[in-house]
């Protein structure tokens, strides 16, 4: 998801000890992360810790396993803010939190914080290669191979139209607040169809699995790693090939999305500062298949982040431990 700068609202995880400041964003744009801090927030003295929480599930099973392992093994006080990505950059460079666990790509953030302010520094990659494209259902994909390559996709416009989508096919996106390129490549592909905004994760999962449940054909925005491909199989349809810099102009996007490898990000005081909180999150990084293993611990089995934190940490402590050393 640009996803989420270039993408992906779930359940949210708690911070320990203290009511979560959930931020809402809106259809009309993201709450404003650099008027508000956390309350555990450069706390002098405390030992603490705020993370920023994406809103995909995938961001908080991160979230999860770190705070659970800060307070647990640490003994760190960890605070979570919920907040849109960009705003959640502006935050992170004003010290409102800490860290940010999972960015998807924001160059010109990146290009103003990290190369000419210099307040937030790269945390390195989380080991996780994130991808956003276009999906079908498997089973409308077997019945019809052909979907599958975009030339063919206003073939089966009409059987892809819903109430929402005014006469063209449907492309359902999630929430508006993520960072697609959608529009841009409907128009610029010259395809017969209207993107429908969902309005969250949350709401766009409801959907798909109601349009499964019924054998439905549906043409989705959606991305890579996410726990939904274990319960309702899609397969991607191929766009234009992409192309470093195809995507540089947003009107202009023709091009299919990156696979990009996911990073974090700490604010430059605490990378410097933070002891081993830093230092953990530093070497915080996991696999696609851990993070989908606590993701469906979360949104399918229906535990809270920390349970299913909980459960993680304690059937892989041979992969955190490390985490932990300095």
């Amino acid at each position: 998801m640009n996803r989420r700068g270039r993408r992906r609202t779930t359940t949210t995880a708690t911070g320990a000890g203290a009511a979560l400041l959930l931020l809402l964003a809106t259809g009309c744009g993201a709450a404003d992360m650099t008027k508000q801090a956390s309350p555990f927030a450069n706390a002098q003295g405390a030992k603490t810790v705020t993370l920023s929480i994406q809103s995909w599930v995938g961001a908080q099973a991160n979230v999860a396993v770190a705070q659970y392992l800060l307070e647990h093994e640490l003994g760190y006080r960890v605070d979570t803010v919920q907040v849109d990505e960009v705003p959640a950059w502006d935050a992170l460079s004003q010290g409102r939190v800490d860290a940010l666990l999972e960015d998807w790509g924001h160059p010109e953030q990146e290009q103003r914080y990290v190369k000419d302010k210099k307040t937030i520094v790269d945390g390195g990659g989380l080991g996780v290669t994130g991808h956003i494209g276009w999906f079908v259902p498997t089973y409308f994909a077997k019945e019809h191979p052909d979907v599958t390559d975009w030339r063919n996709l206003d073939k089966y416009a009409s059987q892809l139209r819903t109430p929402e989508s005014g006469g063209k096919g449907q492309l359902l996106d999630g929430s508006p607040s993520y960072v697609t390129n959608d529009k841009a490549l409907v128009k610029n592909l010259d395809l017969d169809y209207q993107v429908v905004f969902a309005g969250s994760e949350a709401a766009q999962i409801t959907q798909i699995k109601r349009f499964a449940q019924q054998k439905k054909p549906f043409l989705t925005y959606w991305y890579m790693p996410q726990w939904l491909f274990e319960e309702v199989p899609m397969t991607e349809v191929k766009l234009p090939a992409y192309k470093e810099g195809c995507d540089a102009d947003p009107e202009k996007v023709a091009c299919a999305y990156p696979h990009t490898p996911l990073k974090k990000y700490l604010n430059a005081d605490f990378a410097r500062d933070g002891g081993r909180a830093a230092a953990f999150l530093k070497k915080f990084k996991w696999t696609t298949e851990d993070q989908n293993a606590v993701s469906l611990l979360i949104a399918d089995q229906k535990l809270t982040p920390q349970d299913a934190a909980e459960k993680w940490v304690k059937d892989n402590e041979s992969k955190w431990r490390s985490w932990l050393t300095s």
